[in-house]
């Protein structure tokens, strides 16, 4: 019985940490930045962006684009959408150094740091759609790789 009071006391501990962690995080509101702070000046839109694969296969620079996911677990990756498309552009943060909030979906952001077009496995896709909250049916759906624009940013700063 103790051995499962004890578990049932660590359970609980851990999954108030992990509310903690995204109740810590500053509601997305226009001015307010996560990691390293950024400004608008010289980023280009995300449209503007695929063009620039065009040219070369990396890109390094500031991004805008509109929020329309954020990982579901503890805000450790967004994807902006790319307009006219179904396919988004996934932005992870530099060494996990900072977190966002759930309430960034719709919010325009600027993104700071370094894009490229990658292939992900469908074992990443698996777990970025769990992460995201993805059904196992939708999760199951997943079979081929993809080709993708991932962006690594340094900074991420709310517009509107």
């Amino acid at each position: 019985m103790k051995k499962l009071t004890t578990i049932f006391i660590l359970i609980f501990a851990l999954v108030q940490l992990g509310e903690a962690q995204q109740a810590d995080i500053p509601a997305a509101k226009p001015g307010i930045h996560y990691g390293d702070k950024i400004d608008k000046k010289n980023s280009i839109d995300v449209t503007q962006l695929q063009k620039e694969f065009d040219k070369k296969p990396n890109y390094q620079g500031k991004i805008e684009g509109e929020v329309v996911q954020v990982c579901k677990k503890k805000g450790c990756f967004l994807t902006l959408k790319i307009p006219g498309s179904v396919e988004t552009v996934m932005v992870r943060f530099t060494d996990y150094g900072y977190f966002v909030p759930q309430d960034m979906v719709g919010k325009t952001v600027v993104v700071a740091g370094k894009a490229k077009v990658k292939e992900s496995s469908v074992e990443w896709q698996k777990h970025y759609a769990e992460d995201l909250g993805k059904s196992k049916e939708e999760i199951a759906k997943i079979t081929t790789p993809k080709k993708e624009i991932s962006i690594v940013a340094d900074g991420v700063l709310v517009i509107k």
